[in-house]
């Protein structure tokens, strides 16, 4: 079973930025794929973004691109997402997910991955 432990949300001022942190249990980290997501205030979960370790694939979602950028802490088994010029549109909770599968066509999709973490809420504030 894996786990994985967000952390890093928090309030912060519009413009600002913060560093979500994503570790993981995972025996097979270094071929399996992450993704973000978030659930906005009353709102389904939008896909944020998503790297493959096999491949080196990274994909963003459209409200995040030139904003939000994914890496990944090979040694310390742990995915960030780097969230830069925050709007109070990016309020949300935010997950990370894992599946064993390197990235395919189905990356935005929450149903690939099958691993979740508890989320870690982001509040932005005008």
């Amino acid at each position: 079973q894996v786990q994985l432990v967000e952390s890093g949300g928090g309030l912060v001022q519009a413009g600002g930025s913060l560093r979500l942190s994503c570790a993981t249990s995972s025996d097979t980290f270094d071929r399996s794929a992450t993704g973000w997501f978030r659930r906005p205030p009353g709102k389904e979960r939008e896909f944020i973004a998503a790297v493959g370790r096999r491949s080196g694939k990274i994909f963003y979602g459209d409200s995040v691109k030139g904003r939000f950028d994914i890496s990944t802490d090979y040694p310390k088994k742990t995915v960030y997402l780097e969230m830069n010029s925050l709007k109070p549109e990016d309020t949300a909770v935010y997950f990370c997910a894992e599946d064993r599968w390197d990235l395919d066509a189905n990356y935005a999709s929450p149903a690939k991955y099958g691993y979740w973490g508890q989320g870690t809420q982001v509040t932005v504030s005008s």
